[in-house]
């Protein structure tokens, strides 16, 4: 199969609509063609087109921030001696002068297929400031690593932020070519823009679905994102991060595991199975202990769960829903205990006064429905399939693989 980069690569017929533009790149660390060779040094290779560019998002264009929310410097590239500019750092969106750089931006990004992989929501910036300032922005497409089942509930207006780029369910289902066509759609934006697509991309093949495991290997897109198993968790292990359980940084299965020293993890797994078992389909949770060496509870030692996704018979892709998985592990920790202290208060993503949970929402209804006591899992699985039928109708239009 062929990823976008692949075919500019190797198709003279894409080149030729870029001879004589000046490039940038947009494109972080899983940026590589099947050689492993990383988009910046493919680019340059490429004999009649000039990169002037590039720019980095979260975690940089190098990957190196290890730890969440840490911002990267603007820096020459050492070999190519063209700037880089972040887009994580001083700025979120880029400044005139760095739009002024450049004609056509190449996007070449990973993403996981979740609404808050704040990748996406740079893309929609991205997008935004092409229309602005009349740049071609083209999307060198890769897969959607979890494939095409959706869920979780919409984002509400009103609710967008970094981590929420818009009205999105939390697991989406979209590459990032199709997010761009929806982008463009939604929020009526008059970029000029181009899907350079996938060749041979089938995401309904098992065993892996949406990561074609056989033809590519997986490299990290962001530091805390090592492996398959991850992104397959991450749209529910991502909600940790606006709690005071630890969600396995400074571990090495960060987004995989969840804990605290004061949990009691086989009491929350046993109420889980009592409150709501089919919530819990296409997984094993397994009681474990790990110590963070750095991020929440460094040094300390947890109890927590670790989500095992890779049954003996294999990846359940249509039955592992993580969203409902994480928000099952609220609901129950809350039942246990109506005064143990979930919710983290503090300075997320650049927001200050709505709370974390709130935000990696879209909304306050999943912690309201998890503080209510009378709420049942019904009553949230009646509200969240509303939302999802409506986004399977609205994502219709923009599919191009299927």
């Amino acid at each position: 199969m062929k990823f976008g980069l692949d075919r500019l690569r190797d198709e003279v017929a894409l080149q030729q609509k870029l001879v004589g533009s000046r490039l940038a790149l947009l494109g972080h660390p899983a940026s590589v063609d099947e050689h492993f060779t990383h988009a910046i040094d493919v680019i340059s290779g490429i004999s009649n087109l000039e990169l002037v560019a590039a720019f980095g998002p979260q975690h940089g264009l190098r990957g190196d921030k290890q730890d969440n929310m840490v911002e990267s410097k603007d820096f020459i590239d050492p070999v190519h001696k063209i700037p880089i500019y972040s887009l994580y750092g001083d700025v979120r969106r880029p400044t005139k002068e760095m739009m002024e750089s450049f004609d056509v931006l190449l996007v070449d990004l990973q993403d996981l297929g979740c609404r808050i992989y704040t990748f996406i929501t740079t893309l929609r910036y991205m997008l935004e400031e092409c229309d602005k300032y009349k740049k071609r922005i083209w999307i060198l497409d890769r897969p959607n690593p979890i494939g095409r089942p959706i869920e979780g509930l919409l984002l509400k207006p009103g609710w967008e932020s970094f981590v929420g780029a818009g009205l999105l369910p939390m697991r989406h289902g979209l590459t990032l070519g199709e997010l761009a066509y929806w982008f463009v759609d939604k929020y009526e934006l008059a970029a000029d823009l181009t899907v350079v697509e996938m060749e041979g991309w089938n995401p309904s093949q098992a065993p892996d679905f949406g990561w074609p495991s056989s033809a590519r290997a997986w490299i990290n897109p962001s530091p805390n994102a090592p492996n398959l198993s991850m992104a397959r968790c991450y749209p529910g292990t991502v909600m940790l991060e606006g709690s005071l359980l630890s969600e396995g940084r400074g571990t090495t299965r960060p987004l995989e595991i969840l804990g605290a020293p004061d949990l009691s993890a086989q009491v929350v797994i046993d109420r889980m199975h009592h409150l709501g078992p089919g919530w819990m389909s296409g997984c094993t949770l397994r009681a474990c202990w790990f110590e963070p060496t750095f991020h929440k509870h460094s040094g300390q030692l947890c109890e927590g769960v670790q989500i095992h996704v890779d049954e003996a018979s294999g990846y359940d892709h249509f039955q592992f829903k993580p969203w409902r998985l994480i928000s099952l592990f609220f609901k129950s920790l809350r039942s246990l205990d109506s005064a143990y202290l979930i919710w983290r208060e503090f300075h997320y993503e650049y927001e200050r006064d709505r709370l974390a949970i709130d935000l990696i929402n879209g909304g306050p209804l999943l912690r309201e429905w998890i503080e209510d006591d009378k709420a049942t899992i019904q009553d949230m699985e009646t509200l969240v399939r509303v939302d999802e039928k409506l986004w399977l109708e609205e994502r219709r239009n923009y599919l191009i693989y299927d």
